[in-house]
């Protein structure tokens, strides 16, 4: 593998892997049956080097565009993006043999509004399934909200609890950097997660209400409403939690889409794996 240090994963990302494969699987054999559709894409935001290794076995793990180039019957075209130029090489070795593949450096965020949603419109009867699987809070907001008014676009998205409340939902807010709260509202599209995040409760003193930090559901269930409301998907199902070895939520694996073959397809695997996410 080069001088690439290869991501370590847990046992949850490998669950993720797992659900996003076999939705892959199930989404590409409808798409290719609609004759009238001209082409369906894989889309890959942070694409990584396309293997990991686990944590528990230390074996090699198939990574997400890895996997996709294995879906049978097969994507009409590959978008892979990494920030990273050792894991762009490692991808670009990985898919030289394949002539549909295109592999980008950079900032997936601009790559995506500029170069590779347009190819995707709905009236050029395309469409396309797009993973955004950031490590933190790095994507933003109007590469969803594009996404969701396409009505071509299917998303899974990493929707990290751990780096929110790591670095931005402090329960003292003071505390917390403007480039956070910056990074957060890019990512939420406004500010609008504040009250999501925090709900006024009353003090000892009648005349003064203190702020209390709500939970990690509750910040999800804002973003849930928002990506249908909003950014406009038809259908956003419940997002699974995906938990460490100590059984704290690391993030919530969210689907959002135009369609309710696809909402419920993933419903249904988001319920066989729910439990699955701690060991």
């Amino acid at each position: 593998m080069g001088n690439v240090r290869l991501d370590e994963i847990g046992y949850w990302s490998e669950v993720k892997l797992d659900i996003i494969q076999k939705y892959a699987s199930a989404y590409s054999t409808i798409i290719s049956k609609q004759d009238y559709i001209r082409g369906h894409v894989y889309i890959d935001g942070f694409a990584g080097a396309g293997t990991h290794i686990s944590k528990t076995t230390k074996q090699f793990v198939a990574g997400s565009p890895r996997n996709a180039l294995n879906v049978e019957p097969p994507f009409t075209e590959y978008h892979f993006i990494d920030l990273n130029s050792g894991k762009v090489d490692l991808l670009r070795e990985m898919s030289s043999e394949c002539e549909n593949v295109k592999v980008y450096e950079g900032d997936c965020n601009k790559i995506l509004l500029e170069q590779i949603l347009p190819l995707v419109k709905y009236s050029d009867f395309k469409r396309a399934l797009c993973v955004l699987d950031p490590y933190g809070v790095h994507l933003d907001w109007e590469v969803m909200y594009t996404a969701g008014q396409m009505k071509s676009v299917e998303i899974f998205l990493n929707f990290s609890v751990m780096d929110m409340n790591m670095n931005i939902l402090r329960r003292n807010r003071s505390k917390v950097d403007e480039t956070q709260i910056a990074r957060m509202d890019a990512f939420w599209g406004d500010s609008s997660w504040r009250e999501a995040a925090y709900i006024k409760a009353p003090s000892l003193f009648d005349d003064i209400d203190i702020e209390e930090k709500t939970n990690n559901d509750a910040v999800a269930k804002a973003f849930q409403k928002r990506l249908k409301e909003v950014a406009g998907f038809a259908f956003v199902p419940d997002p699974i939690p995906m938990r460490n070895t100590t059984g704290a939520t690391v993030y919530y694996l969210f689907f959002a889409s135009p369609n309710k073959t696809g909402g419920r397809i993933v419903k249904d695997i988001f319920e066989k794996y729910k439990y699955m996410g701690a060991i």
